[in-house]
């Protein structure tokens, strides 16, 4: 395993068996996500475009706490009149960059989830969350203008209803019914999340990266209205077809062992 400090000490990168694990850990914000952050997740996730060893993406915060939002104790400087097309610029960059991964991407969600926290884990392709795990948008209570771009986001994961709740009434949005909407995928006791996320990210990691990726790819072009027949979406899936992982899977099916896909 290998273990990287990030964005000042405000963010951990751990990896270790295909997975990349990055955790927020600036504990005196409760995890607040601050420009620097917003960087350094940008530079993070398209690092991982060419990166074949890893598997699968895991964020995080600890157990007690996903995210409070974005750092306001900088916002007098980084969105002050003047510098907010520039703030969201950066965080919708990170976010799209993230988004980009050719990887899947996992949140484990524990406590609050709110604001930007809730715009990172909504980037993610799966939620796993605590069941006393809530998200939250409280622009509304702050007076500043949520980015187009962001509530867009929203509404692709929570769909339009929920997120007309979450915007513009500022209301909460326990874990529970999160799940029952399908924006959590799994539901963990509490203190459980990240071990739970790891679990399911090992799990994950064992899967043949090429029809993994395939999928991925068409799922977020379905998700953009594309058609589903044109050959630039269907080439990926024939790719792993002829792949050496097709074969090693249908070995590993007939001898019932486990197989040992590489990615090629």
């Amino acid at each position: 395993m290998s273990d990287e400090m990030l964005a000042a000490g405000a963010m951990q990168l751990s990896t270790a068996g295909g997975v990349a694990e990055l955790r927020l850990c600036s504990g005196d914000s409760r995890n607040a996500l601050s420009s620097a952050m917003w960087t350094e997740l940008r530079r993070f996730a398209k690092g991982l475009a060419h990166d074949h060893d890893t598997r699968v993406v895991l964020l995080a915060g600890d157990d007690t706490v996903f995210s409070s939002g974005a750092d306001i104790r900088e916002f007098a400087s980084v969105r002050a009149p003047g510098a907010t097309r520039a703030y969201d610029d950066l965080v919708e960059s990170a976010l799209r960059a993230l988004e980009a991964v050719p990887q899947p991407t996992v949140a484990c969600i524990a406590g609050p989830c709110v604001g930007a926290g809730a715009s990172l884990a909504c980037g993610c392709d799966l939620r796993i969350a605590a069941d006393d795990a809530y998200f939250m948008v409280p622009a509304a209570r702050l007076g500043l203008g949520y980015d187009s771009r962001g509530i867009a986001r929203f509404v692709r994961v929570f769909g339009d209803s929920a997120a007309r709740g979450l915007l513009l009434g500022a209301q909460r949005c326990e874990a529970r019914e999160a799940h029952a909407q399908g924006v959590v995928h799994r539901l963990v006791k509490p203190g459980t999340v990240i071990a739970e996320g790891r679990r399911l990210a090992r799990a994950m990691a064992g899967n043949a990266p090429l029809t993994v990726r395939a999928a991925k790819t068409a799922l977020d072009a379905l998700a953009r209205g594309e058609d589903g027949g044109s050959e630039a979406l269907r080439r990926p899936s024939l790719d792993a077809d002829a792949s050496a992982d097709y074969a090693e899977g249908l070995s590993a099916f007939e001898k019932k062992r486990k197989p040992q896909f590489r990615g090629r």
